[in-house]
């Protein structure tokens, strides 16, 4: 391996992921994401909380409706995020300071314009939107007002994501988690502070959160340039190559978001054929997954950025070892957390609602499946060492496959044979089924012969 350096960035050790203990690597770069995304999990548990204590249920009502939209455009920059994520984790990795440096300019140019259209469309739309989600009359005003804000915000939104991107990119986890900190804990304090102590309402909800974003994307922004911590530059017209392998690559990564959307939703419709008091046990338990499942996507992440580097290498022999060694330190955690949750699935159901029938389909469904979270690891880390290469249609194909293939289809077999019990028993044997098919395509796939860039760059 040529050990000559071209970047004019530091390099960090502890960052240079193709070099070192890939164990040790690991475990030092994942633990900062688990925390980052515990973290952006609380900051929706804190919007909800003050929102429905301080303005009641129907201002709850119009936040939730008025987020499944903004989760829906976050869902886009977050596949365009694990494009970047890939590009310049490979960029690092073969030390190209000045690839690096165009391909920032490109996703900063692609992102600012995609950012400044769809706050204009969202906000100019913000009430047809609302229209095509059913948003109930009452509720409309104050959900219109709390969107159209968000989305004069969202370029704060992308900003804050996009540099924590950059930074894993280049192998750092701690700093971003930074970033998330600042927002999270200003959302806590200026969420009262706006709603009841300036009287805004709803509004003020809208106001702190973009308030929170700003200052962590402005904090972001002039720690990364004071410190030279990534090759930022004024921003100039990227070329054709560049915004066409952003853009194949970050399509596909996007509409995976939109896969597993759909797939949820249709998940729910099985679901609701059993009555309220299964809809509220499934809603409690799948608030609680998002939570417990929160390790195995950091560590997808963190396998991405770690192979993204060695592949930028070409050592595949590193990558085989990444791979390895994400798959067990997953299964090993998520096993644990399983069976943690089998003894205490009921005393989590519970810290969300107590109607008898929902807290008993809550536990019986989180006891069966949470033995199967090894499995859905395994689907992040696969998925995560072949999105490395840039092979994102493959791996929306893969999970079309876990979603609409064996997932829907499962449960809603599963629960016609053997009542509600099927749906967690689909649940977790589309678990299972999903990881077997992400590890064939890792195994005997041609992801490995992927290549994202001529000799030139």
């Amino acid at each position: 391996m040529d050990d000559k350096r071209k970047s004019n960035i530091p390099r960090n050790k502890q960052h240079d992921f193709t070099q070192g203990s890939i164990f040790r690597h690991l475990i030092i770069f994942s633990g900062p994401l688990m925390l980052t995304n515990l973290l952006q999990t609380s900051y929706q548990f804190a919007d909800s909380l003050w929102v429905g204590n301080l303005l009641g249920a129907n201002a709850l009502g119009a936040v939730a409706i008025a987020s499944t939209i903004i989760f829906t455009v976050l869902s886009f920059v977050l596949g365009l995020n694990n494009a970047a994520l890939t590009i310049l984790s490979q960029q690092r990795g073969k030390d190209n300071d000045s690839g690096l440096k165009r391909y920032l300019n490109a996703f900063v140019v692609i992102l600012t314009i995609l950012a400044l259209v769809l706050s204009v469309i969202g906000f100019v739309l913000a009430e047809q939107l609302l229209r095509l989600l059913g948003t109930p009359d009452n509720m409309l005003g104050e959900a219109e007002t709390y969107l159209q804000i968000n989305f004069l915000g969202i370029l704060f939104l992308f900003g804050y994501n996009f540099i924590s991107t950059v930074l894993r990119a280049l192998g750092d986890s701690r700093i971003p988690l930074r970033f998330v900190m600042v927002a999270v804990l200003l959302n806590i304090i200026l969420n009262p502070l706006f709603i009841a102590g300036l009287d805004l309402g709803i509004n003020g909800a809208a106001f702190a959160t973009i308030v929170a974003q700003g200052t962590a994307f402005l904090y972001g922004i002039i720690h990364v340039l004071s410190k030279k911590l990534a090759p930022f530059s004024v921003p100039t017209i990227p070329s054709k190559q560049e915004v066409g392998l952003i853009l194949n690559l970050g399509i596909p990564s996007g509409l995976q978001m939109a896969v597993i959307s759909a797939g949820s939703a249709a998940i729910m419709s099985v679901v609701t054929i059993f009555g309220s008091g299964v809809v509220a046990g499934f809603g409690a338990a799948q608030r609680l997954d998002r939570i417990l499942m929160l390790p195995a996507h950091a560590l997808g992440t963190a396998v991405n950025s770690m192979a993204g580097q060695n592949i930028g290498v070409q050592d595949w022999q590193r990558v085989r070892k990444v791979a390895k060694y994400g798959v067990l330190y997953n299964f090993s955690i998520m096993l644990l957390v399983g069976l943690i949750v089998v003894l205490f699935a009921e005393h989590g159901i519970r810290l969300f609602i107590e109607n008898a029938e929902a807290v008993a389909f809550g536990t019986k469904y989180l006891q069966i499946v949470a033995l199967c979270y090894p499995f859905l690891g395994i689907n992040f880390i696969l998925n995560g060492i072949v999105r490395a290469s840039g092979a994102m249609y493959q791996v929306l194909v893969l999970n079309i496959i876990s979603f609409w293939v064996l997932r829907f289809p499962l449960i809603y077999v599963f629960s016609n044979w053997f009542g509600d019990t099927g749906i967690p028993l689909g649940m977790g044997a589309s678990f299972l089924l999903s990881s077997f098919a992400a590890f064939m395509y890792y195994r005997f796939g041609k992801w490995h012969k992927k290549e994202l860039f001529s000799r030139a760059t």
